[in-house]
């Protein structure tokens, strides 16, 4: 039976994962076109082109954490392991040497490339840990709900102490490059410890066996149909949340007034991107606490794509909202509606995932839980990756112009209402094509978990 202790340990893990992931999503691509001077083509290339890495190095990670016998458990000990390096490359990604134009490319793809090894290296075995936690379909929607809970909690915290952490050691007279560094440094401790907390508060209970060969897993996987259709669901999934957190920077720089505030009569309050992003993780915690009643009532996939439909239906009503006071009311009542429908979603991603390794469990006889869900690490990466790149692409397309001071044209910022709006509706829109064809419901899981229990009690 699995404690209350154990579920708020497995969050705490997810806090110190989105507490990056969340910054590296929404603010890295302003960072490097903005503070560290990369220009946009090549900071949309860094982010595709290291991708190519991740498709070795995620079903590597999980390959290997399957096959890992410790005092332990399998997965649980690589907590341990990376914390610590976790933390150090976040602060690397955000620092800026003193170099030429070369450099410093070659030292954002380095960095790049070592962060997203890290998290890999850390965060395939936490997310395969929900396998082995608990035999149970539903239990583990309940821990995946305190998962991304408290994940959504740490991306509010991370989120909106960001900008004024970056702001008070600006008023220290910092450059903004050693205020970004610095406040990496801050969020990069709290990430360490709750890592820690996380290894210490959680245990492993269900035994599973990997195939001896690492062939007949793989061949598992390739033939694993639910596999290819949750990966890209998951993928586009991703990509939407991306495109909107990491246009929101550009966004309120240039198409939000500067003296954008939202008045409650006896005050008013700024209008900036944090504040946006923050209500959204809010909103998005209050999307996973009702992920859980939903699914179990309409079964994962059918919570899954009604919350996709709303997503179209809302994105293509916010390009829509004027400029003015009014409007500014309106962004922030559809940035609540939107982030509590991408609540819902993200819990039963990860469910899912357990799910599909159960399946082929059943249907070939091995547990390759960590190697399937290395490939949720794999579609968050690539989703946000290609994201990254798509929002950049764009903005050189709509000729956006990184100067601190410029005025951009109508041209960009009609780019910026697209990014927000109808290209993350098309996203979510090609994310319920796939899901239709996903063949894991309700009653097909619950037969396969009836039969698993006999299996392994056998």
């Amino acid at each position: 039976m699995a404690t209350l202790k154990e579920k708020i340990g497995y969050g705490f893990g997810d806090m110190s994962s989105s507490m990056f992931w969340k910054i590296f999503s929404y603010y890295l691509p302003f960072f490097y076109s903005n503070i560290f001077g990369l220009s946009l083509a090549d900071a949309g290339m860094l982010m595709l082109i290291t991708r190519i890495w991740d498709a070795v190095s995620d079903p590597m990670m999980g390959v290997i954490a399957d096959r890992t016998h410790t005092r332990w458990g399998k997965y649980r000990p690589y907590l341990l392991w990376m914390a610590a390096p976790f933390a150090v490359a976040g602060i690397l990604l955000f620092t800026t040497p003193d170099m030429g134009p070369t450099g410093k490319l070659i030292w954002a793809y380095v960095t790049y490339i070592l962060m997203m090894t890290v998290y890999t290296g850390i965060n395939v075995p936490y997310g395969a840990m929900l396998g082995v936690m608990t035999d149970d379909s539903n239990t583990k929607t309940v821990f995946s709900s305190y998962r991304m809970f408290f994940a959504y909690g740490g991306s509010f915290i991370a989120l909106g102490a960001w900008e004024p952490l970056c702001n008070w050691f600006g008023s220290m007279e910092y450059s903004p490059t050693a205020s970004w560094q610095y406040a990496m440094i801050v969020i990069a401790c709290f990430c360490l410890v709750g890592f820690l907390l996380c290894f210490s508060m959680t245990r492993e209970h269900v035994k599973s066996a990997a195939s001896k060969s690492v062939g007949k897993d793989m061949k598992s996987l390739v033939r694993n149909t639910p596999w290819w259709i949750l990966n890209g669901a998951a993928l586009l999934s991703n990509s939407f949340n991306t495109v909107r957190g990491a246009t929101a920077a550009y966004f309120f720089k240039d198409y939000i007034s500067a003296n954008a505030f939202l008045d409650f009569g006896v005050f008013n309050l700024a209008l900036y991107a944090g504040l946006f992003l923050m209500v959204g993780e809010v909103c998005n915690m209050i999307g996973v606490a009702l992920a859980v009643p939903f699914s179990m009532r309409l079964g994962k996939k059918s919570t899954y794509m009604v919350s996709l439909v709303c997503l179209v239906v809302f994105s293509v009503a916010f390009f829509f909202i004027p400029n003015n006071t009014v409007g500014w009311w309106l962004m922030m009542l559809f940035q609540i509606i939107i982030s509590i429908f991408t609540g819902i979603i993200s819990p039963l991603v990860w469910s899912m995932y357990a799910d599909v390794a159960d399946y082929a469990e059943q249907k070939d006889g091995t547990a390759s839980t960590g190697l399937i869900f290395s490939s949720g690490s794999m579609a968050q990466k690539f989703g946000g990756a290609l994201a990254g790149w798509a929002v950049m692409a764009l903005l050189a397309v709509f000729d956006y112009n990184t100067a601190g001071d410029a005025v951009q044209t109508p041209e960009a910022l009609d780019g910026l209402k697209y990014l927000m709006s109808f290209i993350p509706a098309a996203i979510a829109a090609l994310s319920i094509l796939m899901l239709f064809i996903y063949p894991l419901n309700k009653r097909r899981m619950e037969a396969i978990n009836a039969d698993l229990k006999l299996k392994r009690k056998g």
